[in-house]
């Protein structure tokens, strides 16, 4: 097989290169060792933000540059993206008043705001879900993402322009030969193993970037990376209100409180220097016990460990710049080329945050622009999401409900903030709910789950119920028992 470009690793930034090059007119292939979003890119805390925290950090080109992104995204992905209202209790002991307003005015000033308000001040009364003792604090907007999905749209944007995706599928060897890089592949599931022929190459593979260098390419990194554990639990939602709450603590670490696939909230991140394989990061009880510590310091409803119904952990690479913690590692990117005698690029992505994936990607193409002149311009800042072709989700959802009025509204609501207009493909010429065939529970069909195991790459449950969907919340055991049967026992064709 040949191609322009080999893109290895199935994250939010490889599968954001993917989409970028493929509709330049490249011949792309993409290659992930497991599933699409399997790790960092779907261990997140769900945002596209700025990152009003970086600013302490003097990180002001990576917030302006997130901020003009977070316009871009909010635009371009109105089912899996939305505003989120962000609220600041204010601690008098552990940031000044000053420092906060100096920070919400260079947040809401750095970039043109289109879709979000201005941040302001406000006053709690009875009715807030905070401890008694906080009377004041700040508001601002930021956007809520389904990241998993984000990363699953890109890929199928990338094969809707002529990529090639190949999921568990490991990159072991790749090296340059005359006029071409060989690219050796390997099937996890089979032990299959084929060859590639490229012009260019993309290390894409976020915390295995650095592994890659040496396993695959047999060169040392030229990029020291930091790899940084994230972890986060979900319990049942802690107040009815619509606002997420970003919480203070003593540390000068933040936690925030984000409502969550309706009947939960989010809890999260911590940052904990990572060693080991990122696959099999998971959070520590030092992590939880430090979770639940912050929020019940400060919300009226207290939780502990019982409460939690689900947690996860994610390892980010962030580019090692010396400093003393963790949480004061850049959040920034860096892409470096590799091309002797500017032949045969080889471009490494060290970094990164969800936020500025798109940037990030189109960067990288352009890096690969002098390689390829046939390609062509940048396009992405202006291109819907698969699915994304709409503005308004309450109008797509009466949109929905006009043609499938048997729909029951919180099914009606999952669909569009999952596919959006894609909705359509899944129900079909479905009249009634018994016409998507087998029931596995809640709002879980059987077209549903054929749907993504023959345009989603959907293999397993775990594929289905946490990366495509969240409904892995709602099931049991038993459950996630007969969608497992289901998948084994139905042989049904796979996207590639």
């Amino acid at each position: 097989m040949k191609v322009d470009v080999v893109v290895i690793g199935g994250g939010v930034n490889g599968t954001g290169i993917a989409h970028d090059a493929a509709g330049r007119g490249l011949k792309v292939l993409l290659c992930e060792q497991a599933d699409l979003a399997s790790a960092t890119s779907s261990k997140s805390s769900k945002l596209i933000h700025g990152g009003l925290r970086y600013l302490e950090h003097f990180e002001f080109s990576l917030v302006r540059k997130a901020l003009a992104e977070r316009e871009i995204l909010l635009k371009n992905a109105p089912h899996i993206m939305w505003p989120l209202t962000f609220c600041l209790p204010y601690q008098a002991h552990l940031r000044p008043v000053w420092m906060i307003w100096l920070g919400l005015f260079l947040y809401d000033h750095l970039t043109t705001r289109r879709k979000l308000p201005a941040s302001r001040k406000v006053h709690f009364d009875a009715t807030s879900p905070l401890e008694s003792t906080i009377k004041v604090g700040f508001e601002y907007a930021d956007g809520w993402v389904d990241d998993a999905r984000l990363v699953i749209l890109n890929a199928c944007a990338a094969r809707s322009r002529g990529a090639s995706i190949y999921t568990h599928t490991r990159c072991i060897q790749a090296q340059r030969l005359d006029d071409y890089w060989c690219l050796t592949l390997r099937h996890q599931d089979s032990g299959d193993v084929f060859t590639v022929h490229s012009k260019a190459v993309v290390n894409a593979t976020g915390p295995w970037v650095s592994q890659l260098f040496s396993e695959a390419f047999a060169q040392p990194s030229p990029q020291a990376i930091r790899l940084v554990k994230g972890s986060h639990i979900v319990v049942p939602r802690l107040h009815l209100q619509p606002q997420a709450y970003i919480l203070q603590n003593e540390d000068q670490r933040i936690v925030f409180a984000i409502p969550y696939e309706d009947h939960f909230t989010l809890i999260g991140t911590t940052d904990v220097e990572y060693q080991g394989d990122p696959a099999a990061a998971s959070i520590s009880a030092a992590e939880t016990a430090y979770l639940l510590a912050v929020i019940n310091h400060y919300f009226k409803q207290k939780i502990t460990e019982a409460d939690i119904v689900h947690s996860f952990a994610g390892v980010r690479p962030l580019l090692e710049d010396a400093s003393s913690s963790a949480q004061s590692v850049t959040r920034d990117y860096k892409i470096l080329l590799d091309s002797p005698d500017d032949t045969l690029p080889l471009l490494s992505v060290f970094g990164g945050k969800i936020t500025t994936y798109r940037t990030l990607a189109e960067s990288v193409v352009d890096q690969l622009a002098p390689f390829f002149p046939q390609q062509g311009p940048r396009w992405t800042a202006a291109s819907a999401l698969p699915g994304g072709d709409f503005t308004d989700q309450a109008a797509l959802k009466q949109h929905l409900l006009q043609h499938y009025p048997w729909l029951a509204p919180s099914f009606c609501q999952r669909l569009v903030r999952t596919y959006g207009t894609l909705s359509f493909h899944i129900l079909a010429e479905a009249q009634t709910e018994t016409d998507l065939g087998q029931h596995f529970f809640a709002d879980l069909w059987q077209a549903e789950v054929d749907y993504l195991r023959s345009v989603e790459w959907a293999r397993c449950a775990e594929d289905i119920l946490w990366r495509r969907t969240k409904l892995g919340l709602q099931a049991t055991p038993e459950q996630v028992q007969a969608l497992t049967d289901y998948l084994q026992h139905h042989p049904h064709p796979t996207a590639t």
